[in-house]
Parts: structure tokens; C-alpha cells; sequence
């Protein structure tokens, strides 16, 4: 088990991305994570191909993109090119081990480690398939879309039964979660086998920012 943090970059101040960026990496974080959003797959829209672009080699943390998009083969595509070093997409938009299996290795012919997200409702077992190839499971725990929710607990079930499997089968893959994490849900996502903790808006925005990341190891 590994114990990286990954800060959103939805909760930083997006007027001044750049020293958001620099700050978190000072911190010692290991991943940066941005939200993609095409207003279709999830109701809102957030950061771009420019975004990532403009900002990818600004730092020496890995790039981790989480496509929340209807239309994954083609967003892929164009991070990939712009400088992603993880893209993570949801089986809810494919909804079909074959497709997910044909980014996954369009990814990884192009030198990105790719990453399969499963939203709260989606059942572990239909991502069973795709644990041997893919090199992030991303467990939303909560509903993708917005920053600042509540976790939601059957997370942590979901957490143990991959972290079962992957050490079980010997999987070279890491457990990622995402949503309403601070220090207490974080403690007990990392008990039940997490590797990475994507947080938000218990990092950004405060002046204990290292504390804090240090708190989700």
C-alpha cells in the first residue's frame, strides 16, 4: 500500500492556478489532480485541454486527469496530448469491458497509465475484468460533478473488496478515492486499503496546507 495525496485543483483558486500548483508540490503531494467535465456525462464543465496544457510541466508531480465525460475514447486522445500522465475515465460512460479495454491500451501505447472510476452506485464486480490492466481504480465517494460533499461510507466497502482482490490475484494496480475526504474519512479510507486520497476543499484555501496533506497519510 502507498499513501500519495492528490489535491484537486477544483478547489483552488483559479485566478492564480500556478502558486496553487506550486504550493501543494512544496507540500510534498505526489499527484495533482484535475476534474474534467463535459456538461453532459456530469452536469457541470470545469478544466480544458488548454488547462492541462498550459500547466502540465509547471511542476514535477504526476499529472492525474479524471475524465468525467460522455465521449472518453476522444477526450483521451486529446490529454494525452497535452501532457496527462494518468487519465482516469468512469465504466459508467462505456459501460463494456471490450471498450474500456481498447482506451486502456490506446493509453498505455501512448506512455499514460490509465485509470478506471466507478461512481457510488456502480458495483465492483463489473470492473473485475479490467483489474489486470488498468493502473488506477478511482472509487468516487461521492455522486462526480461537484466539489464539497459529503462522503458516503458504503465507499469504504467498496475500498476493502478491491484492496482484497488486488493483493489476492497480485493486481500491479493502486486504489484511488475521490470525494469528501479530510483527515477523518481519509483515516478511514486508508484502513480499509487505499493508496491514493484526492482532496479538495480540506486542502485548498487554508494556511495549514502541508498539515493537512500530511494528515491524509
Amino acid at each position: 500500500m502507498k499513501d500519495y495525496v492528490a489535491p484537486s485543483l477544483l478547489a483552488a483558486n483559479k485566478e492564480d492556478l500556478l502558486n496553487e500548483i506550486k504550493k501543494v508540490e512544496q507540500c510534498s503531494a505526489e499527484y495533482l489532480h484535475w476534474d474534467i467535465m463535459d456538461g453532459i456525462f456530469v452536469p457541470n464543465t470545469s478544466f480544458s485541454v488548454d488547462d492541462v496544457k498550459k500547466f502540465a510541466k509547471s511542476h514535477k508531480m504526476v499529472n492525474d486527469v479524471h475524465i468525467m465525460v460522455a465521449d472518453p475514447k476522444e477526450v483521451s486522445k486529446q490529454f494525452v496530448e497535452a501532457g496527462a500522465d494518468l487519465i482516469t475515465f468512469h465504466y459508467e460512460a462505456v459501460e463494456c469491458p471490450i471498450c474500456a479495454g481498447k482506451i486502456i491500451n490506446y493509453l498505455h501505447d501512448n506512455n499514460v497509465k490509465a485509470g478506471i472510476s466507478i461512481k457510488p452506485k456502480t458495483k465492483v464486480k463489473e470492473i473485475l475484468p479490467l483489474l489486470d490492466k488498468v493502473d488506477v481504480v478511482l472509487v468516487m465517494s461521492v455522486e462526480p460533478g461537484k466539489g464539497g460533499q459529503k462522503f458516503m461510507p458504503n465507499a469504504l466497502r467498496k475500498i476493502r473488496k478491491l484492496r482484497h482482490i488486488i493483493d489476492k490475484n497480485g493486481y500491479n494496480c493502486l486504489i484511488e478515492v475521490d470525494g469528501g475526504i479530510n483527515d477523518i474519512t481519509g483515516h478511514k479510507c486508508r484502513k480499509a486499503g487505499a493508496d491514493i486520497l484526492v482532496a479538495g476543499s480540506y486542502l485548498f484555501g487554508h494556511d495549514d496546507i502541508k498539515e493537512r496533506i500530511d494528515s491524509l497519510r
